[in-house]
């Protein structure tokens, strides 16, 4: 949903799109432009005096230094490379190299050139992110020693705090600079971004109202902004606040633009999925895992696993869906092997100290015990969250087939029929299900209507062999019996007509002890009679005296 870290903010509000200068008006001093941060007028500025040779003082590191800050690292890149290869260069400029390539994703070059850098703190800063991007926990520490208790090694500090998930401790180093520096004003959104990854949203609202009072056109808020109403309300709240700022850019605005592509597919349930998160899934790390959920969604699953499959997981939501995405090709594939992974993922989740007591931890948990079939700790964790799933078809499904497979088929019928989703109701799952559910409550009559909508297939071939088989299981004979009738006809395995014959019986049993209608006798005969087994004509002429002696018209 977000960036993993947050790009430097342009800060305060954009200068006017027309800065064309009126007659007699006096050309700005470079110091007023960067004081002002218009770095497009620097630059433009720098252009015009290096065009016409009025070459200010290192002007091509102010103009990298514009470029960077506008986020045109390319640019940047250029210029600072350019220096790199003077004479006289000043050794400084190799830092300002390197945390362009670091701002490109070029971090092996970025570490090259950080280490041709006289030693400083900005220095030490890139390199403590660079050992964070190379996992290289030993020079992480070493970086990390070389912290100092000033703004700048906080800052970076909570930045590391905050890619490693440990979103509170961030916050902590936020709350205690804000208490000197009143004036940082863009560390409430650094706070707010913290407490949108807590699942806080109306927490992230709050704090980030204060920055949105002084700078209402800032991009990175009035993105976590329309993010916390998409996790508050829905995609259509989310996209209403981002269309406000794409309303206010200028035609030149490039800073955010992935993202906001981006946030506006997740905002559109996949709308435009296959068009735009492609490209964008080596620059923001969320867009492979909302491609994996729309290939999901799209019943891809192989799709979805290939994307997926070589993702080393760090954070909660990555393990998951790889779990998810282990589960969904397991069963298709019928690979247990798949389905031990996804098993595992879950549980590594689910007993895991931060999540064990989120909401999708204990989801996990019930996926993991699910899958592991011991469905009274599915239920376990299902009952303690349910609140906040209660017209959420997907866990209706998984906590109704958790109450029939424990037996509770009563409870198991209410919450299947509480689903909605056409598409979950015309899964064999579900029908089998609910099926089942009907006959244990004895209303074999709605689960013979089931097996009666669909369409001749193997699915309705294994519906009609749950319904003859339970309906005999739970002495529903007459529904039984003509299950066991239509598969005999369908296949003529000896095993059903030994079924009909034990299911009629046992109607005509039925019969016998006033616990069914007398009537249903003349349907049981016909059902008879259309098997031209050898033993039909004794079990009708038995049944043909009773009714004779008994009056019952067949």
């Amino acid at each position: 949903m977000m960036l993993s870290r947050a790009k430097p903010a342009v800060g305060g509000a954009p200068p006017p799109a027309d800065r064309r200068r009126k007659k007699g008006k006096k050309v700005p001093q470079l110091e007023e432009l960067l004081a002002l941060r218009d770095f497009t007028g620097a630059i433009a500025l720098l252009e015009f005096k290096r065009h016409v040779g009025e070459q200010e003082e290192d002007a091509d590191l102010w103009i990298g230094y514009s470029a960077f800050h506008l986020g045109d690292y390319k640019r940047a890149l250029e210029e600072y490379e350019a220096l790199t290869k003077q004479p006289a260069c000043n050794p400084d400029v190799w830092v300002n190299l390197a945390c362009t390539y670091f701002f490109l994703g070029m971090y092996t070059q970025a570490e090259q050139a950080a280490l041709k850098a006289p030693k400083s703190r900005l220095q030490n800063r890139l390199l403590f992110h660079l050992a964070h991007k190379f996992s290289d926990e030993k020079k992480l520490m070493s970086s990390h020693q070389n912290l100092q208790d000033v703004t700048e090694d906080q800052l970076s500090l909570a930045s590391i705090h905050y890619m490693r998930s440990h979103y509170q401790e961030a916050i902590d180093i936020y709350k205690r600079i804000l208490l000197d520096n009143r004036e940082y004003l863009a560390l409430n959104v650094y706070v707010a971004l913290c407490y949108y990854k807590l699942d806080y949203y109306d927490v992230s609202q709050e704090v980030l109202a204060v920055y949105l009072q002084q700078v209402p056109d800032s991009t990175i808020a009035l993105n976590l902004k329309a993010c916390n109403h998409f996790r508050l309300y829905n995609g259509k709240a989310a996209e209403a606040e981002l269309k406000n700022l794409t309303d206010s850019a200028s035609p030149s605005f490039e800073f955010g633009k992935e993202l906001i592509k981006h946030n506006l597919v997740v905002f559109r349930g996949g709308e435009g999925a296959l068009q735009i998160l492609p490209p964008l899934v080596d620059v923001i790390p969320e867009a492979r895992l909302n491609l994996v959920i729309y290939y999901l969604r799209q019943d891809d699953v192989q799709e979805a696993y290939n994307l997926i499959k070589d993702l080393e997981p760090t954070a909660p939501q990555e393990y998951i869906l790889k779990g998810v995405v282990n589960a969904a090709l397991g069963q298709e594939m019928g690979s247990r092997d798949h389905l031990k992974i996804a098993q595992q993922f879950f549980q590594l989740v689910g007993e895991s100290a931060s999540e064990c007591d989120t909401i999708p931890g204990r989801q996990c948990m019930s996926s993991c015990f699910f899958l592991l079939r011991q469905f009274a700790n599915v239920l376990i964790y299902l009952n303690s969250v349910k609140s906040y799933f209660y017209n959420d078809d997907t866990f209706n499904f998984n906590y109704a087939q958790a109450k029939a497979a424990m037996g509770n088929f009563s409870e198991a019928e209410e919450v299947f029929l509480l689903i909605q989703s056409e598409k979950i109701k015309n899964d064999f799952v579900y029908l089998s299900w609910l099926a089942r559910c009907y006959i244990m409550n004895k209303k074999p009559q709605l689960a013979w209507k089931l097996y009666l909508k669909m369409e001749t297939s193997g699915e309705s071939f294994n519906l009609l062999q749950l319904i003859a088989n339970d309906c005999y299981k739970v002495r529903q004979f007459y529904y039984s019996a003509k299950a066991f009738d239509v598969l005999e006809r369908l296949d003529s395995n000896p095993e059903y007509w030994e079924g009909k014959r034990g299911a009629c019986v046992g109607v005509f049993q039925m019969i016998l002890a006033g616990r069914e209608a007398k009537e249903t006798l003349r349907e049981v005969l016909h059902l008879l009679k259309s098997t031209g087994n050898s033993q039909v004509e004794y079990i009708v002429r038995i049944m043909k005296k009773w009714a004779k002696e008994n009056r019952v018209p067949v």
